[in-house]
């Protein structure tokens, strides 16, 4: 009997604004088409819904608060929603699919980490961090 793979579940985030030779008319019909394709994604077991993001923001600190966090506008996060998929690779494979591609957004894809964090175990927060 052979055994499904595990699935895990993977962020995307969605990258970047809109190509400016694209019209309105275009642009849109790659959100509904966006739209119909998450949908069909999330029937099949293969998604969940995230959110958009609105425009404003803050960033906090040990430096306190301003606004942002971007320093650009390329690195505007316009929302996420999560893939459900065997692998990061399979993930990536989904997000290859997406329609708004044609119109100039990006997607990053981030395996969701279930082990809380921990200062002695490789992670995004101490990459660059090493003890003796």
């Amino acid at each position: 009997m052979a055994t499904e793979p595990a699935l895990a579940d993977f962020l995307v985030i969605s990258r970047g604004q809109w190509d400016k030779d694209k019209s309105p008319a275009e642009i849109q019909r790659a959100i509904d088409a966006f739209y119909v394709w998450l949908e069909q994604l999330v029937e099949a077991g293969q998604a969940r819904h995230g959110q958009r993001l609105a425009r404003e923001a803050r960033f906090v600190s040990r430096l306190g608060v301003t606004d942002g966090p971007w320093t650009e506008s390329k690195e505007v996060i316009g929302g996420y929603w999560f893939f459900i998929a065997p692998d990061l690779e399979a993930a990536a494979a989904l997000a290859a699919q997406n329609p708004c591609l044609a119109c100039g957004l990006g997607y990053e894809i981030r395996p969701v980490e279930l082990a809380s964090c921990s200062a002695t175990r490789p992670s995004c927060e101490n990459a660059g961090l090493t003890w003796a």
